[in-house]
C-alpha cells in the first residue's frame, strides 16, 4: 500500500455527479485502487484538510478536481491541492468550463442570498430576516463561513492544470479510457490536453440523418420540444429543435439524440472554437431564413424576433455549461454590499 502512488479527488462547486462517474466504471474502479491509493477523495472516505497539508509538495501523484470554483473554500482547496500534485486534472464540466453554477455568473452573490433567504416563497422570513454572513460569535468561540464569490470560475480559470476531462458527467467508457491512461506505461499526453472526449463536433458521430438541402427547406421558426414528436431518424435542428451537436465536442457517442432529445451541449465547445454559444448562434444563423435581399431592416428585424421566440432562455440554452468561460462570461455586477443590499429590502440582518 505504502509504494503506490497517492490519488485524491475533490468535490467544489458541483453536484456530485462526477464522483458517481467515477464509480460507474464498476469492476474497473478495483484495477484503479490496485494501482493507486486513495489518500483523499471526501465523497467516499474520511478524510481531512490537514492530511494534505501535511504531504510533502508533489506528493500526490493524481488529482482529480472536479467542481467550480464558488467560495473561498473552492479556491483554497485548488491551491492547496494544485501545490501537492503532481498531476492535476480538472474533472467534468464545473472544472473545465463552470457549467450550471457558471449560470449564477448572471447575478450577484448578494442577488443570490436575497433571493434565496428573502425572497423565497416557500421560505418563512424571520423578524429580523437571517441572511449568511462570513462570521458569527457563540458562547463556544468564533464561527465561520467561507465567502461566496460574486463570479463563478472554472479551476482551470484559478489554478494551472495539466488535462481536462469534459462532461456533465464524463461517460463511463470515456472514463475507463482515460484511468487505463494513467495506470498504463505508455506516457501521458502533452500537457493542456484534453481527454476522454473527441475532438470534432457532435453532429459527427450522431446517426440522424440531415435532410435539409436548400433555402426552401430552412427553418422560419424554431419549436420548443414540447410542440412536436420529433422522428427518430432526422437531424432535430431540421425538424426546428434547437440541439447544441453544432458546438458541442463529441465523445458520448450522441446519447441524448438516440433517446429523441437534442443535445444540451454538456462536453463543451469542440477544438479550435472559443466560444460554444457563440458558435451555435452562428450555426443556427447560418439556417434561419428570416430576411431578405432589399427587405426593409424593421421587416427583418421582426422575422428575425419571430423565428427565435420560442428560444426562451438564450444564455441557459446557449451557455448552459460554458458562460464562465464564455466572451460574456457574466452580467455587470451589482449590489456590491450584502447588509447594504438586504437594507434595500427594508430588512435587517442576524
Amino acid at each position: 500500500m505504502a509504494d503506490k502512488p497517492k490519488f485524491a479527488m475533490y468535490w467544489a462547486a458541483a453536484c456530485g455527479g462526477c464522483d458517481i462517474a467515477l464509480l460507474g466504471i464498476n469492476e474497473k474502479i478495483l484495477d484503479f485502487a490496485e494501482a493507486f491509493e486513495p489518500v483523499f477523495w471526501p465523497c467516499v472516505m474520511d478524510g481531512k484538510k490537514s492530511d494534505i497539508e501535511g504531504l510533502a509538495d508533489g506528493a500526490l501523484a493524481l488529482t482529480f478536481f472536479n467542481g467550480a470554483i464558488r467560495t473561498e473554500e473552492d479556491e483554497a482547496m485548488a491551491r492547496l491541492l494544485r501545490k501537492k500534485s503532481a498531476v492535476f486534472v480538472a474533472f467534468g464540466s464545473c472544472a473545465v468550463e463552470g457549467c450550471m453554477p457558471g449560470l449564477s455568473n448572471l447575478s450577484s452573490a448578494d442577488d443570490h442570498l436575497i433571493t434565496v433567504y428573502l425572497d423565497n416563497p416557500s421560505t418563512t422570513v424571520t423578524d429580523p430576516a437571517v441572511v449568511p454572513r462570513l462570521s458569527t460569535r457563540v458562547a463556544e468561540g468564533e464561527l465561520r463561513l467561507p465567502g461566496l464569490y460574486d463570479t463563478v470560475r472554472s479551476v482551470r480559470q484559478t489554478v494551472d492544470i495539466d488535462y481536462m476531462i469534459p462532461g456533465c458527467p464524463p461517460e463511463a467508457h470515456q472514463l475507463e479510457a482515460v484511468m487505463e491512461l494513467f495506470m498504463g506505461t505508455s506516457g501521458l499526453p502533452e500537457k493542456g490536453a484534453v481527454l476522454g472526449a473527441g475532438t470534432r463536433a457532435l453532429c459527427e458521430e450522431c446517426p440522424r440523418i440531415r435532410s435539409w438541402t436548400g433555402r426552401e427547406q430552412r427553418r422560419l421558426r424554431f419549436r420548443r420540444l414540447y410542440e412536436i414528436i420529433p422522428d427518430s431518424t432526422r437531424c432535430l435542428i431540421d425538424q426546428g429543435i434547437v440541439c447544441m451537436g453544432p458546438a458541442t465536442r463529441g465523445g458520448c457517442t450522441a446519447l441524448c439524440p438516440g433517446a429523441n432529445m437534442p443535445c444540451i451541449g454538456c462536453y463543451g465547445a469542440p477544438a479550435g472554437v472559443a466560444d460554444q454559444g457563440a458558435a451555435m448562434l452562428s450555426a443556427l444563423a447560418s439556417i434561419t431564413d428570416a430576411g431578405s435581399a432589399g427587405q426593409p431592416e424593421e421587416a427583418m428585424q421582426r422575422e428575425v424576433e419571430a423565428a427565435f421566440e420560442p428560444i426562451v432562455d438564450p444564455v441557459g440554452t446557449f451557455y448552459k455549461f460554458s458562460l464562465a468561460h464564455a466572451l460574456l462570461n457574466r452580467a455587470r455586477p451589482a449590489s456590491p454590499v450584502t447588509d447594504e443590499a438586504a437594507d434595500r429590502k427594508g430588512k435587517g440582518r442576524a
